[in-house]
């Protein structure tokens, strides 16, 4: 297959990879199932003001509430390692020479996936876990409540790769008395604990897709390892997130996924960009792109 538009792939990854180039992509990120053991879902509601409401809001102001259906994916796996293992040594296949793999994960499975990434990448080749921290929802009274994520950086080649140093982002200082004003004013870089929101629930970034993260995230991620025309690979693409954050900074982007209602968030969340959606054979017919 000949990349020479972005492209939407609908089907088993496992299915796809081997068919793109080698050595096609500079930047690969992938958000897999997290095996949580359970169906991940998010539950998509409107609401109206209405005297009647049974929600109430800021002010004692009353609100009437409609829920709809949302995507779903059962997110449970046997062997998880036997799952991933083909396809991170497909990603391995692909990336330029000077490319990065980014693995999104948390707790669970963080520690096993890195073992195995030593062995398919070499450990030389491990640069970063990137800790990726928000402070929202629930807190557990019966152990420390779980608010972070963890991002693991492979190169293919830990001599030559891509690291735009000049295009990270700048955060304020905790502290910007203490560091004069010229310094407080341009900011200082992140290390590697990032803290960020999840995607906000009245967002117009929201798409309603369960697990969809933030297009400040990829958008850093894709702005320090690529350059604008190259070419970035998810092939758990979820809601989208990574081939907007591609757009928005000039770069290409190929996106897989097995779930139809997927293909069709993304298809609307990209709209008006030129891209191919192409079905294996096996789903033809079964999704309205």
């Amino acid at each position: 297959m000949q990349l020479r538009t972005n492209l939407i792939l609908y089907g088993d990854n496992l299915q796809w990879l081997p068919r793109l180039p080698r050595g096609a992509f500079r930047l690969i990120y992938i958000d897999p199932p997290f095996n949580t053991g359970r169906t991940q879902q998010r539950t998509r509601m409107q609401a109206t003001a209405s005297e009647n409401g049974t929600r109430i809001g800021f002010g004692d102001r009353r609100y009437a509430v409609q829920t709809y259906d949302s995507p779903a994916y059962a997110d449970d796996f046997d062997d998880y390692l036997s799952f991933l293992r083909p396809r991170l040594e497909e990603a391995h296949r692909l990336l330029t020479p000077d490319g990065s793999l980014f693995v999104h994960l948390d707790y669970r499975e963080v520690h096993y996936v890195k073992v195995l990434l030593d062995e398919i990448f070499g450990r030389d080749c491990f640069m970063n876990e990137i800790i990726w921290a928000y402070d929202y929802g629930g807190r557990s009274k019966q152990r420390w409540s779980a608010k972070h994520d963890n991002i693991l950086w492979y190169v293919k080649n830990p001599d030559e790769y891509v690291f735009n140093y000049a295009e990270i982002d700048r955060i304020p200082y905790m502290a910007p008395s203490l560091v004069g004003a010229e310094k407080a004013a341009r900011g200082k870089t992140p290390t590697d604990v990032w803290w960020l929101t999840i995607v906000p629930t009245n967002s117009k970034e929201k798409t309603g897709y369960p697990t969809q993260k933030p297009l400040k995230l990829l958008e850093r991620i894709i702005r320090v390892h690529s350059e604008a025309g190259d070419w970035v690979l998810d092939f758990f693409a979820g809601s989208g997130t990574t081939a907007e954050a591609a757009a928005r900074l000039g770069r290409r982007f190929v996106l897989i996924d097995n779930n139809p209602e997927a293909i069709e968030v993304m298809a609307r969340r990209l709209e008006g960009l030129e891209i191919q959606i192409v079905k294996t054979s096996a789903h033809c017919g079964s999704t309205r792109p």
